[in-house]
């Protein structure tokens, strides 16, 4: 009779966990530093295991196929890029916190995020991007829908305003803001800007009080 081997312990399958999670890390940044340097039609996932230190079986196995792995790495990017939003209610003032932080981060803009713009950029003529980033850039309009929906409820944003506008508009002007500051950062002050940007819209959207 074989004896059955032991389940993996806690302690195991968390090891095991962690050593998943750092190389999905490892990959996702060797992929984002590729997107950036040469563009995404030259990412492979043989160049992607190269880069990383990883063969192309490992980050086969990790994402199966490039279109999971761009899937990933859309997520991975997206990600926290302003942190704090979550403790705060929705509505306007957390709306103009998300423009004020999105326009600050830009000075400190790492890799993964720049790929995430070019990626962007590209997915208007790229098959492969165009599912993955419309659906990244719904969430992104949701979550500004769901600020101007709570202002209107709670009476600091006019009733009149259409949130579906309003998120198309914060959602196109963001992330054209941050394609130039790749372009040419030397034309884009963010500090100013931010400033500018999140003012313009507590005028337009505000409820003016007598």
């Amino acid at each position: 009779m074989v004896a059955t081997p032991p389940a993996p312990s806690h302690s195991a399958r968390r090891t095991q966990q962690e050593r998943r999670e750092k190389t999905e890390v490892a990959l996702l940044t060797a992929a984002a530093e590729l997107v950036v340097q040469d563009g995404v039609r030259s990412v492979t996932l043989a160049r992607i295991g190269e880069r990383a230190g990883y063969s192309r079986g490992i980050v086969t196995h990790q994402f199966g196929t490039k279109k999971a792995m761009l899937e990933a790495l859309a997520r991975a990017t997206q990600a926290g890029f302003v942190p704090g939003l979550a403790d705060l209610p929705p509505g306007l003032e957390r709306m103009l916190r998300l423009i004020d932080g999105y326009i600050g981060a830009l000075d400190g803009i790492g890799v993964m995020n720049r790929a995430f713009l070019l990626l962007w950029a590209e997915a208007a003529t790229a098959p492969e991007l165009a599912p993955i980033f419309r659906e990244r850039d719904e969430a992104f309009r949701a979550d500004i829908r769901g600020d101007i929906a709570a202002g209107i409820t709670e009476g600091t944003v006019h009733p009149d305003t259409s949130a579906d506008d309003v998120a198309v508009a914060v959602v196109g002007q963001l992330r054209g803001i941050g394609l130039q500051y790749l372009l040419d950062p030397g034309a884009v002050d963010t500090g100013r800007l931010r400033r500018v940007v999140s003012g313009y819209w507590r005028r337009s959207l505000g409820v003016h009080r007598p």
